[in-house]
């Protein structure tokens, strides 16, 4: 089995966000960081969105993404839920940038001819920004396994778990939570 993606503690997510700062792009990029982040979708439904899939016809941020099967990895439509963290920092980077159209990406990508990122153009964009801030072993992947393990570690049910993460197994959402010690000091405290 290859070695799966880092798991971001708060103060690693701070340094990604702080430097994204401090960079062109910086709504877009703290976005697209902050999706994956506390919305736990992959790299290539985050490349996929739409500007309607988030925002309704009154501007206002949706409170569920509803996400075609064509979006998603195992081909099945399914429902992710927008928190009110996530709507906040969607509101924030809608609010400088409103396409023409609902159809358009929702994350522009530097090149204006072009229709967005890509799931691959979304992966390269991750690795080399990890890279550059120094975090080793984080990848794409590092939001949606930390959104996931957060919430096991708030004791959220693995079939909770699964559904929002979109997977048709259990076994492969138990393989997304990254057990630590304080996992295990708090389960110990409830004997």
């Amino acid at each position: 089995m290859s070695k799966q993606a880092k798991t971001l503690t708060q103060t690693e997510l701070r340094r990604v966000l702080d430097y994204v700062a401090t960079r062109k792009h910086a709504a877009r990029n703290r976005a697209i960081i902050m999706t994956t982040f506390l919305s736990g979708m992959r790299v290539g439904e985050v490349a996929s969105l739409t500007y309607g899939d988030v925002v309704d016809s009154s501007g206002a941020i949706k409170a569920e993404i509803r996400l075609t099967a064509a979006q998603t990895k195992g081909n099945h439509a399914r429902i992710v839920f927008v928190n009110e963290r996530l709507r906040k920092e969607l509101e924030l980077y809608c609010s400088r940038y409103i396409p023409t159209n609902l159809n358009q990406k929702l994350f522009y990508s530097q090149k204006a001819s072009s229709n967005g990122f890509s799931a691959n153009t979304l992966t390269q964009f991750f690795h080399y920004l990890y890279k550059r801030v120094g975090i080793d072993g984080a990848s794409s992947h590092s939001g949606r396994r930390t959104f996931i393990t957060n919430l096991a570690n708030k004791g959220i049910g693995v079939r909770v778990l699964m559904s929002l993460a979109g997977h048709r197994s259990i076994t492969t959402t138990q393989a997304y939570i990254d057990v630590n010690d304080e996992m295990k000091r708090r389960a110990v405290e409830l004997v």
